[in-house]
Order: structure tokens, then sequence, then C-alpha cells
């Protein structure tokens, strides 16, 4: 495991699923200190029982500008600054059929899987150049945005989104000693959203095809928690700009 001692991390979506299991493995690497965020007081606390004493819990919503900033400056504040970021707070966002989506309700689709991942990276981003000392920031996506789906239009739209945010913002932040990276998971097993898209008719037969193509295995938590933890850490310092997929061969891409 990559050391991350001396490392304040900050895990945006890190009450379940990959953002949890990313926050332990943060922890188990050695980081200084750890905040998960989240919508759900009631997740925060089992979160906080998992990750043990020591880490904190912010609540707020990602996806709005001032939960977002107000979720990085408590941090900070908690912290006494912050040196990795990881959001993976793009909701649960189901499939279904562009045919099928009302138009009022397109963008608001879009944005709800956009807006809960790049807000945080655009405050955090603010401080880490401000304050000159760099930092690294990670932004989970989905292989939606690489390769066009039946169902994932506004998703594969939100997700590319996210993806090419990334990557220039790597541009940018390069100049002030920030790293920019993005995670692209397909299915990933053992989560909330996975249940959910297996008991849905549509969403499960269309995964329930794509699971058939994970010939190394079915991608679980701590596959992308562990590539998140090199990514943070010292030994990844001269990567930045670069979308990685995790998807145990489903796609190639």
């Amino acid at each position: 495991m990559p050391e991350l001692s001396g490392l304040r991390c900050l895990v945006v979506g890190g009450t379940a699923g990959i953002g949890l299991a990313a926050a332990e493995a943060m922890r188990a690497a050695g980081a200084q200190a750890l905040t998960v965020a989240g919508r759900s007081t009631e997740r925060g606390a089992e979160a906080l029982t998992r990750l043990g004493p020591g880490a904190h819990f912010v609540a707020g919503d990602a996806g709005r500008p001032e939960d977002a900033q107000r979720i990085v400056a408590e941090a900070v504040e908690r912290m006494g600054g912050l040196d990795v970021l990881l959001c993976c707070a793009a909701g649960d966002p189901m499939p279904r059929l562009l045919k099928t989506i009302p138009v009022g309700e397109l963008m608001g689709d879009i944005s709800g899987v956009l807006a809960p991942v790049v807000l945080p990276a655009r405050a955090a981003y603010g401080l880490m150049a401000e304050h000159g000392q760099g930092g690294t920031i990670l932004l989970v996506a989905s292989d939606a945005g690489k390769l066009a789906t039946p169902g994932e239009a506004a998703i594969g739209a939100a997700m590319a989104g996210i993806a090419m945010f990334a990557r220039t913002m790597a541009i940018e932040g390069k100049r002030d000693g920030v790293r920019v990276n993005c995670l692209t998971p397909s299915i990933v097993r053992g989560t909330p959203l996975y249940d959910a898209l297996m008991q849905d008719s549509f969403a499960g037969r269309l995964f329930g095809k794509a699971e058939a193509q994970a010939h190394l295995g079915v991608v679980e938590p701590q596959d992308v928690a562990q590539l998140a933890v090199f990514l943070a850490s010292p030994a990844a310092a001269r990567i930045t700009g670069q979308t990685i997929s995790v998807t145990g061969g489903i796609s190639a891409i």
C-alpha cells in the first residue's frame, strides 16, 4: 500500500460505496487526517464508526455551490489544510432511453451527476492554488463518458463532462502544483447503486450483459479505492490529466 502519511484527505461522497472504501483505504495507508462528506447524517455516523477515532463528517449536498464550498472550508478548518480531495458523489443515476426522458428533465439529469463532482473540485482547487502547496484532486466518473451505451445519453454526457473537466483542470493546475486525475469504473458490485441497477428491469439486463464481459472479475469498491490511494500518493507524483478505466475487462478504452 502506498503511504499517505502526513496527508489530509477529504472524500466527498465518502459515506458509502466507493467513497467509503476509499476513505478506509486512505486511513489504512496512514493519512494524517480524514474527512468524509455526504448528504445523510445517518450514513455519516455509520461511516465514522467504520473509520474510527479522528475521522470527521461534514453534512451537505455537494451539488449546491454554497454547500460544496462549505464542505471544503469545514474540512480545511477541521484538518488544518487539505492535500487530497476525492469526489465520488455523482448520485445514483438510473439508465433510461433518451426518448423517455422529458425535455424538461434532461438538464436536471445531467447536472445531478456532474455538479456534485465538479463543484467541490473547483472549491478545493482554489484553496490548493491559493496556498501554493499544491495537492491532488481525484474525480470519479464512469466509462459511460467514454463509450456510448443505450440508456446512458444523459449519464454519458455528464460523465464525459467530468472527465474533460479533470483534464483541463490538470493542465491549468500543474502550474500550481495541483495534480488532477479521473477514475472511470463501469459496474461496481457491492454498492447501493449496483443493487438499484440490478433491481431495475432495463438496467439489470444492460449491466448483466456488461458483467459477463468482466473476465478479470467484476469490480468492487476496494478495486477503485486502491487506485485512488496510489494516485493520491507520492508514487504518482508525475501522473496528472489521466482518465483511467477500472472495469475488470468490460472495455479497453
